[in-house]
């Protein structure tokens, strides 16, 4: 037996891989890859159901001092036009409209504007629970460690701070790939490697969940790759505060290396994705990403180890400022699960199901 024949078998069979064994699956047949990949799924969720939660990204300011190469997204603070930063009565009126759907789950995310201050986020988030029953999913760790450096105040201070204001989870953004040489590459201003684990690990301590999650292809190697899923999984296996992952590839137009990568194929996509299912065999949730890669892709993933269609991400700007702007709807999703031979149904945050559409 071959090593990709013996490392497709060992996780079938429950085991755990290391990096190595990992990375040999990047030479995998696509297909046998992504039925091993489904097994693992079914290790956590042995029914056929997938879940999708109704949510809604605001992205209150583009404005952002870190300058990163990947982003088209943020404006520099002086920039004379294109810039915005949303009043609280157009994050209440967003929010309404998220409620009145049926959405259950906000997520407030933004550039890393230079004057906006911890009181900021601590009213508006008060204010937000005074308003609405949502679950408030908000603030990456870069933000986070933005908001420290800015309020000069401990990072556990201003996570206790904002979960105290009604904080209820953070989602894994900024981790890129968790190696310096790659953030070194492409975000030199952005939270490096070991501050985004200790972040996180503070949430975690805090009794708080997040996600973790890996945008790849820009400047990054397969085994980098994997490092970067060796520390989830480490992590994982120390605090268990992840609730998912979710990989997604560089959309590079309109990008500073948009001449220096080509997307990745749907094919490297699926790829990665069921090698994440295998070799993070410590996490119940991972999403496929219609975001990116589109609704078949998106679709497809269903076989290669996901479980979750994501969130109908109503308003989301981040991706879509690189003319990549899928959109969704509530029907849409249903529709697309249950092509595949599954059953939709609408979960909350924590992946507790609502409802299910039989």
């Amino acid at each position: 037996m071959g090593r990709v024949e013996a490392a497709l078998q060992k996780a079938y069979d429950g085991k755990r891989l290391d990096r190595e064994e990992a990375l040999s699956l990047y030479e995998a047949h696509l297909l046998e890859l992504g039925m091993v990949a489904d097994h693992c799924r079914k290790r956590f969720h042995p029914e056929e159901i997938i879940t999708f939660v109704i949510d809604r990204n605001i992205n209150y300011t583009n404005v952002c001092v870190t300058y990163c190469k990947f982003c088209a997204f943020y404006r520099p603070p002086n920039a004379s036009e294109g810039a915005w930063f949303y009043t609280n009565e157009e994050i209440f009126q967003k929010i309404q409209e998220l409620v009145e759907m049926g959405g259950t789950q906000v997520l407030l995310q933004g550039g890393h504007h230079p004057k906006i201050t911890l009181e900021y986020y601590t009213d508006l988030l008060r204010e937000i629970k005074k308003r609405f029953k949502v679950h408030i999913h908000s603030f990456s760790a870069p933000e986070i460690e933005h908001l420290s450096r800015v309020s000069r105040k401990p990072i556990r201070e201003v996570l206790v701070a904002l979960k105290e204001a009604g904080l209820n989870s953070v989602p894994g953004g900024g981790a890129e790939i968790l190696v310096d040489r790659v953030k070194e590459a492409i975000s030199p201003l952005k939270t490096s490697s070991e501050k985004w684990m200790e972040i996180h690990e503070t949430i975690h301590s805090l009794g708080i969940r997040s996600t973790a999650t890996m945008m790849f292809g820009t400047v990054e190697t397969q085994e980098e790759r994997l490092i970067h899923l060796e520390k989830v999984r480490s992590l994982q296996d120390k605090t268990g505060g992840f609730t998912a992952f979710i990989p997604w590839s560089f959309c590079p137009d309109h990008t500073e290396l948009e001449n220096e990568v080509e997307a990745a194929s749907g094919e490297e996509y699926l790829r990665t994705l069921a090698i994440s299912r295998i070799y993070l065999d410590n996490i119940s949730n991972i999403p496929t990403g219609w975001v990116t890669e589109g609704y078949k892709v998106g679709q497809l993933g269903l076989f290669f180890g996901a479980n979750d269609f994501g969130g109908i991400l109503m308003e989301e700007k981040v991706i879509a400022a690189t003319g990549v702007a899928y959109q969704m709807a509530v029907d849409q999703a249903v529709s697309l699960i249950r092509k595949a031979g599954k059953i939709p149904a609408q979960r909350n945050t924590m992946y507790e199901v609502l409802r299910t559409f039989e």
